[in-house]
């Protein structure tokens, strides 16, 4: 090709070239489409992040309000405060959740108390403490709750781990006995007082 122009006329290299040139632009036109895909799915995680830091930074803001509204009478005006926030934050897609008798769920709640109900087969949030928030799928803060259930299935270890048979030896003869100081002044038999 010089200035523009090719150099055959043959009908056959011009289909070859014509296909050449083809799957080149479409080669082209496939990376810019994957490039703008990538952009925009990288400029909604970024939104995503930034909204999710930023309703972080504001959680402790709606739980002065909730302790506000739970203590003061309910005046127009702090009715206003809490709707407000309420209806700005949910349109950024921040969601509360966390209700009385729902099943305890490790993954959601932080369990601050435990209560025993012998008759239980599982574990429900009895009281909420502190309420969870999310963002889409996104955790932000675990609710905070209490639950009543069954006793729990872990044991203590700490005072197994201190419980000796009766004859004096570790209930786990595999592990060491742990020792006491040793050493010059503390009773250690291979030294001279």
């Amino acid at each position: 090709m010089e200035n523009g122009r090719l150099q055959t006329t043959d009908p056959t290299q011009l289909q070859r070239l014509l296909r050449e040139r083809t799957a080149d632009l479409q080669r082209v036109k496939a990376e810019y489409d994957n490039y703008r895909k990538r952009v925009h799915r990288d400029r909604m995680a970024v939104r995503e992040i930034a909204a999710a830091n930023v309703l972080r930074a504001v959680l402790p803001v709606l739980d002065a309000v909730d302790r506000t509204c739970a203590h003061e009478p309910m005046s127009p005006g702090l009715r206003d405060i809490t709707d407000t926030c309420r209806t700005q934050l949910g349109s950024l897609g921040l969601q509360a959740f966390g209700e009385e008798g729902d099943a305890f769920d490790p993954a959601c709640h932080d369990a601050l108390t435990h209560h025993v109900a012998p008759g239980a087969d599982r574990l429900i949030c009895t009281k909420i403490l502190r309420p969870g928030y999310r963002l889409g799928d996104q955790l932000l803060r675990p609710a905070h709750v209490e639950v009543t259930g069954p006793p729990s299935p872990a044991r203590n270890l700490l005072a197994d781990d201190h419980r000796e048979h009766e004859d004096g030896t570790d209930r786990d003869s595999a592990r060491p006995r742990p020792l006491g100081p040793i050493g010059p002044g503390h009773g250690d038999p291979g030294t001279v007082a």
